[in-house]
């Protein structure tokens, strides 16, 4: 059950306590004025029709007649509820009356003769006084209060209630049409969660879902304007460079050929950076394809690497690769091939002129995990950047000389997160650079049957 359910189970239930609480109150306050009215005596319309029979009786036949009459009620059922009490205070057939109640139907007789709850007769030598006890009621006096008043009480609980349970609602709601209202404005920076106040519900949820929404579309809206303003800036330099070589070729026909190959060179050029830019924009777009080739992690890897080598020792460089066992998962074989060969690649560009790139693949079974470990000697990168290396188009701080278009790494990146792994990058204690690929392995791992797979050197 969530807690608006808890919420609405309580609140529903104050509403018929308070409500019950009221009729009870109600009733109570009526009875007392009922017993402030007439606490000693009887009433109501029985009580008024008894007490007018016996005085009729009394009125027409005499005392003798009504003594027979109460004695006749007496045998018959036990009890003659009517008491006819003289001026002296005693009582036609000697039963026992308390003064106040004798006082207080004198009173009563006195003052309304259309109250019916008493009755004063006068005779030529004696006054009779004609009433029925509180005790000795032949029917409850204590009649229940009108309808509409527990009626009323229960709507008055009901319209509170639903008012205060409207506004606790619909307060945060109309916080959130604002805050969608905002967004849709271009107001992205919008946030709710203070609004919230210190709600704990399912509102108070979809508020703090609504900032991480928020923030997450100001973050791809941010990184999509520079990357567009990264890929105009890319492509204007190219592009520049092909209309002066298309000049050049107008104005110095002889040198045509040079010209046509500058115009070729920017053209792979810029057919690189658009097919870089198509995969970057399908890995964040979720079109990456399914994964559904079965691939040796291991051997993978150690082809880049030995790939690699060759670039590295055409450059001066030297590159290392260890690795043992044996990983078969299915994945999308190519985007992950280009991101070791990324990284790798990478590590080779940047690494000082006569070190060695190390690049270790491990297997920890304990977490179910494949690691990718590649360290470079190089200059590596300032503690700020380390993060931002896996940005589009990032080049390195002032002073760094870089080629490349900046892709390779956050296409890495996509690619390994499309595969439900992590990659990072952190300065190495004595010097480069180290970035860490990490990927579930699945239960294909084979290690012992594996054994050692190669052992790639170039020197040391």
């Amino acid at each position: 059950m969530g807690r608006l359910f808890w919420k609405f189970f309580f609140a529903f239930w104050l509403a018929l306590l308070i409500a019950s609480g009221g009729v009870g109150t109600t009733v109570w306050l009526h009875r007392q004025t009922l017993d402030d009215h007439d606490r000693a005596l009887a009433g109501g319309p029985r009580t008024a029709f008894l007490v007018n029979t016996t005085a009729m009786v009394f009125r027409h036949g005499g005392i003798e007649a009504l003594r027979g009459l109460l004695e006749e009620w007496s045998m018959r059922q036990g009890k003659a509820w009517v008491y006819v009490v003289d001026e002296t205070g005693r009582e036609l057939l000697g039963r026992t009356v308390s003064a106040e109640t004798v006082a207080q139907a004198r009173r009563l007789a006195a003052g309304d003769q259309t109250s019916r709850i008493a009755w004063l007769e006068a005779a030529p030598q004696h006054t009779y006084l004609f009433f029925i006890p509180a005790a000795s009621k032949a029917s409850s006096h204590d009649s229940p209060p009108p309808p509409w008043i527990p009626i009323s009480i229960g709507i008055l609980a009901s319209l509170g209630f639903s008012a205060l349970l409207a506004w606790y609602l619909s307060k945060p709601i109309r916080h959130l049409r604002g805050a969608f209202d905002a967004v849709a404005a271009g107001k992205l920076e919008t946030r709710i969660g203070t609004r919230m106040g210190r709600r704990r519900d399912e509102i108070a949820d979809l508020g703090r879902d609504f900032d991480r929404m928020a923030q997450q579309l100001q973050i791809l809206l941010g990184s999509q304007r520079r990357l567009l303003h990264d890929v105009s800036h890319e492509l204007r330099s190219p592009l520049a460079r092909l209309q002066a070589a298309i000049g050049l070729a107008r104005q110095q026909p002889e040198k045509l050929d040079a010209s046509l190959d500058r115009i070729e060179r920017e053209s792979s050029r810029l057919d690189e950076l658009v097919g870089e830019l198509l995969t970057l924009s399908r890995l964040e777009a979720g079109m990456s394809g399914a994964a559904d080739e079965e691939v040796e992690l291991v051997e993978l890897v150690a082809g880049i690497a030995d790939d690699a080598r060759f670039e590295a020792e055409a450059n001066g460089r030297r590159l290392r690769f260890s690795g043992e066992g044996q990983v078969i998962v299915k994945v999308r074989a190519e985007l992950l091939h280009r991101a070791f060969e990324n990284v790798i690649r990478n590590a080779v560009k940047f690494t000082d002129e006569g070190t060695t790139v190390e690049v270790r693949v491990e297997r920890r079974t304990a977490l179910d995990r494949f690691s990718v470990t590649v360290d470079d000697r190089g200059s590596g990168v300032p503690e700020g950047d380390l993060h931002a290396v896996f940005e589009p188009f990032f080049r390195g701080g002032a002073g760094v000389k870089t080629t490349g278009f900046g892709l390779g790494l956050a296409i890495a990146r996509r690619a390994i997160e499309a595969h439900g792994g992590s990659i990072r990058a952190r300065n190495r204690p004595d010097g480069g650079l180290r970035v860490e690929i990490v990927l579930p392995a699945g239960d294909t791992f084979e290690g012992a049957a594996g054994g050692l797979l190669g052992f790639y050197s170039s020197g040391s």
